[in-house]
Protein backbone atom coordinates (compact mmCIF):
# COMPACT_ATOMS: atom_id res chain seq x y z
CA UNK A 1 0.00 0.00 0.00
CA UNK A 2 0.83 3.62 -0.91
CA UNK A 3 1.70 6.35 1.76
CA UNK A 4 3.28 9.65 1.84
CA UNK A 5 6.45 10.37 3.25
CA UNK A 6 8.90 13.75 3.97
CA UNK A 7 11.87 13.51 1.53
CA UNK A 8 14.46 11.33 3.53
CA UNK A 9 18.37 10.33 2.66
CA UNK A 10 17.38 6.97 3.47
CA UNK A 11 15.82 6.29 -0.52
CA UNK A 12 18.54 7.90 -2.27
CA UNK A 13 18.96 4.68 -4.26
CA UNK A 14 15.32 4.25 -5.20
CA UNK A 15 14.92 8.42 -5.47
CA UNK A 16 17.66 7.91 -8.23
CA UNK A 17 16.04 5.07 -9.66
CA UNK A 18 12.81 6.46 -10.00
CA UNK A 19 14.63 9.55 -12.03
CA UNK A 20 15.75 7.51 -14.07
CA UNK A 21 12.86 5.64 -15.06
CA UNK A 22 11.62 9.54 -16.11
CA UNK A 23 14.71 10.39 -17.55
CA UNK A 24 17.61 12.11 -16.45
CA UNK A 25 16.80 16.52 -17.34
CA UNK A 26 13.29 15.60 -17.52
CA UNK A 27 10.64 17.96 -15.24
CA UNK A 28 9.18 15.98 -12.47
CA UNK A 29 6.32 17.60 -11.46
CA UNK A 30 5.81 17.58 -7.46
CA UNK A 31 9.11 16.83 -7.24
CA UNK A 32 10.74 20.00 -6.32
CA UNK A 33 14.19 18.96 -8.33
CA UNK A 34 15.47 21.72 -10.44
CA UNK A 35 18.46 21.73 -13.25
CA UNK A 36 21.02 23.20 -10.72
CA UNK A 37 20.32 20.40 -7.99
CA UNK A 38 23.40 17.62 -7.72
CA UNK A 39 21.41 14.58 -6.62
CA UNK A 40 24.00 11.85 -7.66
CA UNK A 41 26.61 11.69 -5.01
CA UNK A 42 25.29 11.62 -1.22
CA UNK A 43 26.16 15.01 -0.12
CA UNK A 44 24.27 16.68 -3.21
CA UNK A 45 21.16 14.54 -2.59
CA UNK A 46 21.31 15.63 1.16
CA UNK A 47 21.88 19.10 0.15
CA UNK A 48 18.39 18.63 -2.25
CA UNK A 49 16.53 16.61 0.72
CA UNK A 50 17.51 19.56 2.88
CA UNK A 51 16.49 22.50 0.78
CA UNK A 52 12.64 20.65 0.47
CA UNK A 53 12.66 20.50 4.10
CA UNK A 54 13.52 24.07 4.52
CA UNK A 55 10.99 25.43 1.82
CA UNK A 56 8.27 24.08 3.80
CA UNK A 57 9.34 25.37 7.21
CA UNK A 58 7.72 28.66 7.87
CA UNK A 59 10.26 30.17 9.90
CA UNK A 60 12.81 29.85 7.07
CA UNK A 61 12.27 32.81 4.79
CA UNK A 62 11.87 31.14 1.17
CA UNK A 63 14.00 32.12 -1.70
CA UNK A 64 13.09 35.36 -3.39
CA UNK A 65 10.47 35.04 -5.91
CA UNK A 66 9.64 31.32 -4.24
CA UNK A 67 6.87 30.47 -1.72
CA UNK A 68 6.50 27.73 1.39
CA UNK A 69 6.06 24.80 -0.12
CA UNK A 70 5.29 20.95 1.30
CA UNK A 71 6.78 18.25 -0.19
CA UNK A 72 5.98 14.17 0.03
CA UNK A 73 7.14 11.47 -2.15
CA UNK A 74 4.84 9.00 -2.77
CA UNK A 75 6.21 5.36 -1.53
CA UNK A 76 5.34 1.95 -1.34
CA UNK A 77 7.99 -0.68 0.35
CA UNK A 78 10.47 1.95 -0.21
CA UNK A 79 9.93 2.06 -3.70
CA UNK A 80 9.59 6.13 -4.70
CA UNK A 81 6.49 6.23 -6.98
CA UNK A 82 6.05 9.90 -7.48
CA UNK A 83 5.67 13.25 -5.70
CA UNK A 84 3.74 15.80 -4.54
CA UNK A 85 4.32 19.35 -3.26
CA UNK A 86 1.59 21.74 -1.53
CA UNK A 87 2.64 25.40 -2.28
CA UNK A 88 1.41 27.39 0.71
CA UNK A 89 0.77 30.75 -0.99
CA UNK A 90 0.41 31.94 -4.66
CA UNK A 91 2.52 34.49 -6.44
CA UNK A 92 2.02 35.83 -9.91
CA UNK A 93 3.33 32.65 -11.92
CA UNK A 94 1.98 30.14 -9.34
CA UNK A 95 -1.76 32.16 -9.59
CA UNK A 96 -0.99 32.32 -13.71
CA UNK A 97 0.18 28.67 -14.25
CA UNK A 98 1.75 26.77 -11.66
CA UNK A 99 -1.03 26.15 -8.69
CA UNK A 100 -1.33 25.38 -5.48
CA UNK A 101 -1.02 21.70 -6.12
CA UNK A 102 2.33 19.72 -7.96
CA UNK A 103 2.31 16.13 -8.78
CA UNK A 104 4.01 13.46 -10.72
CA UNK A 105 4.08 9.50 -10.55
CA UNK A 106 6.50 8.07 -12.32
CA UNK A 107 5.89 6.54 -16.02
CA UNK A 108 5.95 2.39 -14.56
CA UNK A 109 3.64 3.26 -11.46
CA UNK A 110 1.53 5.11 -13.24
CA UNK A 111 -2.33 4.41 -13.99
CA UNK A 112 -2.56 2.81 -10.53
CA UNK A 113 -4.52 5.93 -9.18
CA UNK A 114 -1.97 7.16 -7.34
CA UNK A 115 -1.93 10.55 -8.64
CA UNK A 116 -5.89 10.82 -7.35
CA UNK A 117 -5.08 8.93 -4.03
CA UNK A 118 -2.31 11.78 -3.11
CA UNK A 119 -4.14 14.66 -4.13
CA UNK A 120 -6.78 13.82 -1.70
CA UNK A 121 -4.24 12.99 1.50
CA UNK A 122 -2.79 16.24 0.71
CA UNK A 123 -5.94 18.31 0.42
CA UNK A 124 -6.42 18.21 4.23
CA UNK A 125 -3.63 19.47 4.81
CA UNK A 126 -4.09 22.54 2.83
CA UNK A 127 -7.20 23.57 4.51
CA UNK A 128 -5.11 23.23 8.01
CA UNK A 129 -2.94 25.50 6.52
CA UNK A 130 -5.81 27.74 6.14
CA UNK A 131 -6.85 27.53 2.77
CA UNK A 132 -10.40 27.79 1.53
CA UNK A 133 -9.54 26.68 -1.66
CA UNK A 134 -6.72 25.70 -3.59
CA UNK A 135 -5.71 26.18 -7.46
CA UNK A 136 -4.75 22.96 -9.82
CA UNK A 137 -3.40 23.62 -13.04
CA UNK A 138 -2.82 20.49 -15.77
CA UNK A 139 -1.47 21.04 -19.46
CA UNK A 140 -4.99 21.56 -21.99
CA UNK A 141 -3.61 17.34 -23.47
CA UNK A 142 -2.97 15.96 -20.35
CA UNK A 143 -6.25 13.73 -19.91
CA UNK A 144 -4.95 11.93 -16.56
CA UNK A 145 -4.22 15.14 -14.38
CA UNK A 146 -7.35 16.06 -15.37
CA UNK A 147 -9.15 13.40 -14.66
CA UNK A 148 -7.29 13.54 -11.18
CA UNK A 149 -8.07 16.92 -10.63
CA UNK A 150 -11.85 16.43 -11.29
CA UNK A 151 -11.93 13.60 -9.39
CA UNK A 152 -11.11 15.37 -6.30
CA UNK A 153 -13.87 18.27 -7.19
CA UNK A 154 -11.83 20.27 -9.20
CA UNK A 155 -14.20 23.22 -11.17
CA UNK A 156 -12.55 24.70 -14.28
CA UNK A 157 -12.22 28.22 -14.16
CA UNK A 158 -10.50 28.50 -17.51
CA UNK A 159 -8.04 27.47 -20.21
CA UNK A 160 -5.19 30.00 -20.88
CA UNK A 161 -2.14 30.50 -22.57
CA UNK A 162 0.66 30.76 -19.86
CA UNK A 163 4.76 31.28 -19.95
CA UNK A 164 3.97 27.56 -18.66
CA UNK A 165 2.42 26.61 -21.96
CA UNK A 166 -1.56 26.38 -22.48
CA UNK A 167 -2.86 24.85 -18.80
CA UNK A 168 -6.63 24.31 -17.56
CA UNK A 169 -7.20 25.91 -14.16
CA UNK A 170 -9.00 24.19 -11.68
CA UNK A 171 -10.07 25.70 -7.91
CA UNK A 172 -10.82 22.78 -5.72
CA UNK A 173 -13.30 24.39 -2.53
CA UNK A 174 -11.66 22.95 0.79
CA UNK A 175 -14.86 22.46 2.46
CA UNK A 176 -15.83 19.51 2.17
CA UNK A 177 -11.81 18.09 3.15
CA UNK A 178 -12.01 15.76 6.38
CA UNK A 179 -10.80 17.54 9.43
CA UNK A 180 -6.94 16.90 10.63
CA UNK A 181 -8.15 14.89 13.57
CA UNK A 182 -8.88 12.26 11.17
CA UNK A 183 -6.13 9.91 9.36
CA UNK A 184 -5.87 11.50 6.33
CA UNK A 185 -2.07 9.81 5.79
CA UNK A 186 0.30 12.65 5.90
Amino acid sequence: MAHLITPTTRLHAQWLAARDEWGRGVHQDGSGLRPEDEVATAEGFAAFVGKLRRESDPAVPPVAGWVHCTYWWIVEDDEVLGAIALRHELNDILLDAGGHIGYGVRPGARRRGLASWALGQVLPYARDLGLDRVLLTCEVGNEASRRTIEGNGGECEDVRDTPLGRVRRYWISLAAARPSGEDHGV
